[in-house]
């Protein structure tokens, strides 16, 4: 189902421009510069920002670029970024195929992929954002030594990623199988508050690249 168009969306994404980084193919290779930090963490599918806002509100000292390619979701994320007044986060309106080209070989330190759509369809695993075709791009914009941290409520995509990563020689850091089993742990994003209060599992794992 397609989604409605929301109410004066131009007007509502024009009023946060300024946390919109509508090109960001200039500022490769120059984020940490421009913005004048010393780390820079990046969220794939950053739906409607809570992960990305409560996650720069914990980390001050990090800069957070955040990546939607859905204009009438990303507004809702603005918004709430805008209310909080942060000045560590920006967000991308572009495609994660592309995100060499919006970030230098070493520039990022870490990279949240949260609750993607699992393609469930094997004719379509090309487009699962932990794919072996898309880790060997978070590769490159990845520092030696940093992670790619994957959760997901979808235990077939788990598994297929976990395979993925390690193919891709990247290190199994960490696997969790119900990660709030015991109460809820780190910052939750709004699908998963959503499916904890519905007693879902929620799968976890984080891969380190090469030092």
């Amino acid at each position: 189902m397609r989604m409605r168009r929301k109410h004066n969306l131009g007007a509502r994404l024009e009023q946060c421009a300024h946390l919109l980084v509508s090109k960001p193919e200039p500022v490769r290779g120059r984020w940490l510069q421009e913005y004048q930090y010393d780390e820079m963490h990046v969220e794939l599918g950053c739906g409607k920002g809570l992960f990305t806002i409560e996650s720069a509100k914990a980390e001050p000292g990090v800069f957070f670029a955040a990546f939607e390619k859905t204009s009438n979701v990303l507004v809702t994320a603005l918004e709430r970024a805008a209310a909080e007044d942060l000045h560590n986060v920006r967000f991308v309106n572009a495609l994660v195929e592309n995100i060499t080209d919006y970030f230098a070989v070493g520039e990022v330190s870490k990279i949240y992929i949260n609750f993607c759509d699992p393609w469930p369809s094997n004719r379509h695993k090309k487009h699962r954002l932990t794919g072996r075709r898309f880790l060997e791009l978070y590769k490159q914009a990845l520092r030696p030594g940093g992670e790619i941290h994957f959760k997901t409520d979808n235990l077939p995509l788990f598994e297929f990623s976990l395979n993925e990563f390690e193919f891709c020689g990247l290190k199994l850091l960490e696997t969790e199988r119900d990660l709030h089993r015991n109460g809820p742990v780190g910052i939750m994003t709004d699908y998963e508050q959503k499916f904890h209060s519905q007693g879902l599992p929620i799968y976890k794992c984080v891969a380190g690249n090469e030092l």
